[in-house]
């Protein structure tokens, strides 16, 4: 690891910033994992686009539909090439947080493990989803205090609502102070997350996926760390990269110049939502990759695959978006 544990928190004040995308995993038409295609994502993501890092292995990815052994070979990959790329063009270190969610703990300290073993910075774990109301407070906490006392990277929380609660601001703080917790991917309302950064911003990174609000949070909350879902990919090009031309803008204090080049997003962002068929966002996502040149792959079962007047429409919005590719 790059720091000992009780370093944890200032570690991640000083490197964990930036644009952090969320891998999709390529599978090829026989629903195998293609390793050198996303090698090749890899590789555009932290080297043409300089990113500042990737969440891998989690549920855009489809960890859901994939073996531990799978999961354990994007994370092996993953730490491979950002160690490889270093200091992206000498942009800043490139990083790697995995996901290690599990309905199983024992997997969860399993995959941790593992991604400490490899040398990824911070490990990701979505609070637990759990059953006949047991969704309590000091449960909760008591998962995350169990985690952080068994491991020494640090430790993002995550909540969603696909765990069928929202944990609240003064929970997600009284779990913030403990000592490995670095960061939140709080995929919650506004107001909530305004709460938290109140709360605990000074102490851990705070982060929203939803990139329509990412200029808004750096200008009104000082937020660094945009982690993390798929635009920073999916909007940008190797000759298109308004996302991170943006946040540079921002992050120097130029709020106006930010504002002008985010709103000239608009098109994009529009086109690709419209454009989006009712539960197949990583179907979408990954037809969408491929129109931009990446490697998309196709989805594994339970998800289900674009149909071809599906795939036309999203063409169509492609085409007509000004992304330029």
């Amino acid at each position: 690891m790059k720091y000992k544990k009780e370093d944890a928190k200032a570690y991640a004040k000083e490197y964990f910033t930036g644009i952090w995308a969320a891998n999709l995993t390529p599978f090829n038409d026989s629903l195998a994992l293609d390793e050198e295609a996303y090698r090749e994502n890899f590789h555009h993501w932290l080297g043409d686009l300089e990113l500042g890092g990737v969440f891998v292995a989690g549920k855009q990815a489809e960890f859901f539909s994939m073996s531990i052994a799978e999961r354990k070979k994007i994370m092996e990959i993953s730490v491979e090439i950002a160690t490889e790329l270093g200091t992206r063009n000498g942009v800043g270190p490139a990083g790697v947080i995995t996901s290690c969610s599990d309905t199983n703990l024992e997997v969860v300290l399993d995959l941790a493990r593992y991604s400490e073993h490899l040398g990824a910075d911070y490990v990701i774990v979505h609070s637990p989803v759990l059953h006949f109301g047991a969704s309590t407070d000091e449960t909760i906490y008591e998962y995350y205090r169990y985690l952080s006392e068994q491991l020494d990277i640090g430790i993002a929380m995550w909540n969603h609502p696909d765990c069928g609660y929202v944990m609240s601001p003064p929970l997600c703080s009284k779990i913030a102070k403990l000592p490995n917790i670095v960061a939140i991917k709080y995929s919650t309302d506004r107001d909530l997350y305004k709460q938290l950064t109140s709360l605990s911003g000074s102490e851990i990174q705070i982060s929203n996926p939803d990139e329509e609000d990412w200029l808004q949070n750096m200008e009104e909350l000082n937020w660094k760390l945009y982690l993390c879902s798929t635009p920073p990919f999916l909007l940008q090009s190797r000759v298109d990269q308004r996302m991170n031309e943006y946040t540079r803008l921002a992050f120097a204090g130029d709020f106006l110049g930010a504002k002008r080049v985010s709103d000239s997003l608009e098109l994009v962002r529009k086109a690709f939502k419209q454009s989006k068929p009712i539960g197949k966002p990583q179907a979408h996502a990954k037809y969408w990759q491929e129109l931009l040149g990446q490697h998309g792959g196709k989805v594994r079962r339970p998800l289900l695959q674009l149909t071809q007047e599906e795939k036309e429409i999203t063409q169509l919005a492609f085409e007509s978006c000004g992304l330029k590719v």
